[in-house]
This record gives C-alpha cells, structure tokens and sequence, in this order.
C-alpha cells in the first residue's frame, strides 16, 4: 500500500560538510529529525501536537553516495505499516541534485504522552492522517 509523501528541500552548506569534502553523517541525522519534525507539523492535529511528542527508539542509515556543499537536497518521507504499540516506523530518502539516491533511513519513533509523561499505544486518530492521502 502506499503512503502519502511528504516532500522538503534542503541545501549542503558549508557548515555541513566534514574533512572528507561531502555532508557529514551526522547531519543526515539531523536533517532526518528536521524533516520527520516539519512532516508532523504538517499534518498532525493542533490537539494531537500538543499532547504528544515522539522520540527515536531506533536508526537504520544506509549512505549510499554523497553530497557536497550546494546541493540541492531533496527529502521524501513517509510512514511504514500500522503502529507496533508505542512504536512507529518512519522511511525516508534524500536524493541529490542527479536525482540519484544519497541516503536511506528507517527510524523507528515511539509516541509519548505529555500528560502522563511516558510511552503509549499510538492511537488511531493520530496516525490515520499519516496513512491515507486527503
């Protein structure tokens, strides 16, 4: 089945690139959670925002060619299957300007909630916006 995408650019600056002259793995990490956080945003429920919060329980990164400063960026992410209990998956790909993959993540999220400040089964009303297009 497939999930809406959602889609956000971004661009390899000089504050990003390491020693080796490419986008330092660490900032694929960030801009994993920049992205993840922007597609929540725009989707997610005024309410929904502002009971819960997600954490990363889990990161697979596969790098598999690298970006250099003045890359255009492009992220797509998109949910996987229905929520394991607290626990959610994330995909994401980030392609560079040749259109070619650079990197692919799976991270798995766990939803909290703020009231009760800990892990909960994520609940339907959350996560329907994420699995069907509008």
């Amino acid at each position: 089945m497939n999930r809406p995408v959602f889609e956000m650019e971004l661009t390899a600056g000089a504050e990003h690139i390491d020693e080796l002259g490419h986008v330092n793995n660490a900032v694929w990490v960030q801009w994993i959670q920049q992205v993840a956080v922007a597609h929540w945003y725009s989707v997610a429920a005024p309410e929904h925002d502002g009971a819960y919060f997600w954490v990363v329980v889990r990161h697979e990164i596969d790098y598999l060619r690298a970006a250099v400063e003045g890359d255009r960026i492009v992220a797509r992410t998109w949910v996987g299957d229905a929520p394991q209990g607290a626990r959610f998956d994330r995909l994401m790909e980030f392609t560079g300007p040749d259109g070619r993959i650079c990197v692919r993540s799976k991270t798995q999220w766990a939803i909290i909630d703020k009231a009760l400040g800990r892990p909960i089964r994520v609940p339907p009303e959350v996560v329907a916006p994420f699995m069907t297009a509008v």
